[in-house]
């Protein structure tokens, strides 16, 4: 009897996360935050703060850093931190070697899609305003600014891709997009350098990268492109 393991299937579509995976924004984040905090005269947080406590549902974490929704309203705060996250991200860039990688993508003819927690009309005016709308087949954003979970989304954009989900990967920054890979029943990769402290990254035992030049390796091996470099093992598994 033969004990060979079949190695998977080739990745035939790309799912990625926009914000903190291909767009560097975490520091906007912390900006629209600590504008809200000095508001209410409540303590400030640092990047390294903000990537341990930031998660999804977004409302747990406000919780954990002090805002009480018994005496304000919570969609009055989403549309506070909205508006000051608009303006905070004006100067955010896309996150080093992110069009590198979705140009290569797209000359090999793999196809992409975009599915974000951001409301869907902000996801497209960003996409638009980095020069990069044209890489992506679909965009699936949320119907509204309160970011509970892209699960509903995500299998929304799987029935319209009709793909096999083990032949789909989701690219993402956060234990949610690991999460959300589960339900949907897609493979992960996870970015580090986004949201998420690694180390909160790492409890998941998906891929774990650091950063985007590394995860052209990792994405080559899973497309089945087995003529580029191949990526260390200990950058693959935590």
């Amino acid at each position: 009897m033969s004990h060979e393991t079949r190695a998977p299937a080739p990745i035939r579509h790309v799912i990625w996360d926009w914000n903190g995976t291909l767009l560097d924004d975490a520091h906007a984040c912390v900006a629209a935050l600590n504008r809200m905090l000095r508001r209410r005269g409540m303590a400030e947080i640092d990047h390294a703060s903000y990537r341990e406590v930031f998660d999804f549902p977004v409302r747990d974490y406000y919780c954990r850093l002090g805002f009480d929704f018994a005496t304000e309203d919570w969609d009055a705060n989403a549309r506070e931190f909205i508006e000051y996250y608009s303006e905070a991200c004006r100067d955010a860039s896309l996150r080093e070697g992110a069009l590198a990688v979705l140009t290569r993508l797209h000359e090999r003819g793999i196809p992409m899609s975009v599915l974000s927690a951001a409301e869907t009309s902000l996801l497209r005016r960003m996409l638009e305003d980095h020069g990069v709308r044209g890489f992506f087949r679909a965009i699936y954003g949320l119907s509204d600014p309160y970011a509970h979970t892209k699960v509903a989304r995500g299998r929304a954009l799987m029935s319209e891709l009709g793909l096999p989900p083990e032949r789909v990967l989701l690219v993402g920054d956060t234990t949610h997009d690991y999460r959300v890979s589960r339900e949907i029943g897609c493979r992960c990769v996870l970015i580090s350098g986004g949201h998420q402290a690694e180390h909160r990254l790492r409890k998941c035992g998906c891929p774990v990268v650091s950063g985007l030049p590394r995860l052209e390796a990792v994405l080559n091996q899973m497309t089945g492109d087995s003529s580029r470099p191949r990526v260390p093992s200990a950058e693959r598994r935590g």
